[in-house]
């Protein structure tokens, strides 16, 4: 009887991981609907306020929730601007370099941080929005009833069900920076019996910039001094979370020049992580923390990146044909898309292949590690295999969102 009770009450692992995960996502969402009811009960009662509240019916909209996004908008931006299709650019933050340019057909507004700007994007009157945003209509960003069709363009090459649970499911519309990212929200589609979003691959307009720049510039003099950027994710599985003040010492004692660009999110999210290492590793003649809005100048200055799961490994890579080392850390996917998924995430299995894998135990030898790694001449060819399955429509991709958005408003318009 013990037996059988045991056969009936087992969960084999693969369905104890997908229940587990869940149970995490309803947590979440519980969670964060209860914000949004605070939200709600803000909008009823701010809804007489004209100065937060625009009742004019906009044609495209593009929500940026910070400036650290406008790397992937400028070039579409310009190019709704060159066509004369006006656009409404909405952005959380107040120093985003978008209030600064000079469009006539784009008008750029400051909407409020946190649930100001929120309530903004909640009540939006819109043909359309375009964002980068994941997690529409789980968080706190609702989608509006008077909104016809959401558009979500990625920030990263990787893959997107690194993105926290459900974050794409209520997008109209999802614009791939290419092919392979296609398959994976199609089988959380058909597992979740979510509707069916058009995805189409369109390439990535950042890195469409950031080629051209990298050929005007001058090439980089590699000086006799090594440059080391660690360039790291953020959470409890990024290199700064699990190696901290060891990798930090171990690569200061090189005596190479080394660059410390923790991932934008880590400020507010591991605040207090980051300013008790910039304590113990202040700036100094060989060691610097870096924090620019752009991270191009810290990827041209360097010889080698040292990462682990993290995009910009792809965006170096890519534009510079440079060597990567990623660190030796597990990316736990309990709490992501990716847990959904039954086959080992693209940017894990092709980081295999065209870095070189750091452990702790090597740490000690940083310095001979770091330049047998420089020597290395094994990646190129699978370099260039994932470029062609990452970076598509290379040159083109502000031109093809653009098309796609002026086809879409038509249609919307028609019907």
């Amino acid at each position: 009887m013990t037996n059988l009770y045991s056969t009936m009450l087992y969960i084999d692992p693969g369905t104890g991981s997908m229940l587990f995960s869940l149970f995490i996502g309803l947590i979440t969402t519980g969670v964060f609907g209860l914000r949004a009811l605070i939200i709600k009960i803000h909008s009823v009662v701010g809804r007489g306020k004209k100065e937060e509240l625009d009742h004019s019916h906009l044609n495209v909209v593009i929500y940026s929730d910070h400036k650290r996004y406008w790397n992937v908008f400028e070039p579409v931006v310009k190019e709704f601007e060159n066509r004369g299709i006006c656009v409404n650019y909405f952005t959380q933050s107040p120093d985003d370099p978008v209030l600064c340019q000079k469009f006539y057909h784009v008008k750029a507004s400051f909407i409020g941080e946190g649930n100001k700007g929120f309530l903004k994007m909640n009540m939006l009157n819109a043909e359309l929005c375009i964002a980068t945003t994941p997690g529409l209509d789980v968080l706190q960003w609702k989608r509006s009833r008077n909104c016809k069709y959401y558009i979500h363009v990625p920030h990263m090459l990787t893959d997107l069900t690194s993105y926290r649970m459900f974050a794409l499911d209520h997008y109209d519309a999802v614009l791939t920076t290419g092919e392979y990212q296609i398959e994976d929200i199609r089988k959380i589609e058909e597992i979740r019996g979510t509707a069916k979003k058009e995805m189409i691959p369109v390439g990535f307009p950042p890195m469409d910039e950031l080629s051209k720049k990298v050929s005007a510039d001058a090439p980089k003099a590699f000086d006799d001094v090594k440059t080391v950027l660690l360039a790291p994710s953020w959470g409890k599985n990024g290199i700064l979370s699990k190696f901290g003040q060891k990798i930090l010492s171990s690569l200061k004692e090189t005596g190479f020049n080394v660059i410390v660009r923790p991932h934008p999110q880590s400020l507010t999210a591991e605040k207090e992580m980051i300013d008790d290492l910039m304590k113990k590793f202040p700036d100094s003649e060989n060691f610097s923390w870096n924090f620019d809005n752009s991270n191009f100048d810290c990827l041209k200055a360097s010889d080698i990146l040292i990462s682990d799961f993290s995009g910009v490994i792809y965006e170096y890579a890519f534009l510079f044909n440079r060597p990567v080392i990623y660190a030796d850390v597990q990316f736990d996917s309990g709490v992501y898309d990716a847990a959904w998924i039954d086959h080992p995430m693209w940017c894990l299995s092709t980081l295999e292949k065209i870095g070189v894998k750091l452990e702790e135990s090597q740490f000690s030898d940083m310095k001979n590690f770091i330049n047998n790694a420089l020597e290395s001449q094994d990646i190129k060819k699978a370099l260039e295999e994932a470029k062609s399955q990452a970076w598509c429509n290379r040159g083109n991709s502000a031109k093809t969102i653009v098309d796609f958005v002026q086809n879409k408003l038509e249609m919307l318009k028609e019907n």
